[in-house]
């Protein structure tokens, strides 16, 4: 009997605060199915790198785009392209960008190469750990491999460095500044593995994409279906609690006069 008393003294609640936590709920099963949708349009957005980027990574080399082309490149159009360059490193202007690969960690070798047609392009010519300091080939040369959109600012929370010689991302338009390049490409080139001394190590670049977004897109939906179920349970029990309120405010109606007569 203690049961059903504590039961029955539950009372439905105000209007004002169910309709406020009602607003709570919508935001949240608005806000959940919301990242859900934003999740399924990433799904489609990497599914649709990973298919361009093994197309272009595996198809033969073309000319790497020239002056007239850099205005009209951009990370859809032209990232990853599996490019060829000739012409002769300018010696003396590596710059070492610090880096971690399956080899270890390490440093990025980037060198400026002159182009046949009077253009300059940096070459991540590859790997390097620490210790190693290779110097690039003389003469003419052709260098195939990906091309790479810069990478301004820095990376993982750290900034370049020009005076202090440390690099952390390959921004091409500082490393441009800091060797005094002009007429410099607004994209490097990350050279493909070659025969020949064992460092700088290329065709390291990375073009294995996760791609977790279907996941994701399934655990918004499943908040937002919990959320939707919160609610459908919330307006059960208030149904519940006002007829059984209703039903008391009857029998206490009903008896009111029996009680008075005696």
């Amino acid at each position: 009997m203690t049961g059903g008393g504590e039961a029955d003294s539950r009372r439905a609640h105000r209007p004002a605060a169910l309709i406020a936590f009602a607003a709570l709920l919508t935001l949240a099963f608005a806000g959940f199915c919301a990242l859900g949708i934003w999740q399924l349009q990433r799904l489609e957005w990497k599914r649709e790198l990973i298919a361009r980027v093994e197309a272009r990574v595996h198809a033969p080399p073309v000319a790497a785009p020239g002056p007239a082309q850099w205005p009209e490149l951009n990370a859809r159009n032209s990232e990853y392209l599996h490019v060829r360059l000739r012409g002769e490193y300018l010696p003396g202007r590596d710059t070492r960008v610090q880096a971690v690969t399956t080899l270890g960690p390490g440093f990025w070798l980037l060198t400026p190469l002159q182009t046949d047609e009077g253009a300059v392009v940096l070459v991540n010519r590859g790997f390097a750990p620490a210790d190693a300091t290779p110097a690039p080939p003389t003469g003419p040369v052709v260098v195939t491999g990906l091309l790479r959109l810069s990478e301004p600012g820095g990376a993982f929370l750290r900034h370049n460095d020009a005076g202090a010689e440390r690099w952390y991302s390959r921004d091409v338009q500082a490393i441009a500044a800091a060797r005094g390049l002009t007429d410099v490409a607004p994209y490097f080139v990350d050279a493909d593995a070659a025969s020949g001394p064992q460092w700088p190590r290329g065709g390291l670049t990375v073009t294995h994409f996760s791609n977790n977004h279907l996941s994701y897109a399934l655990t918004w939906f499943a908040l937002a279906l919990m959320v939707a179920g919160a609610g459908g349970y919330l307006a059960r029990e208030e149904s519940r609690l006002r007829r059984r309120a209703g039903q008391r405010s009857r029998f206490a109606h009903d008896a009111g006069p029996s009680q008075r007569q005696h």
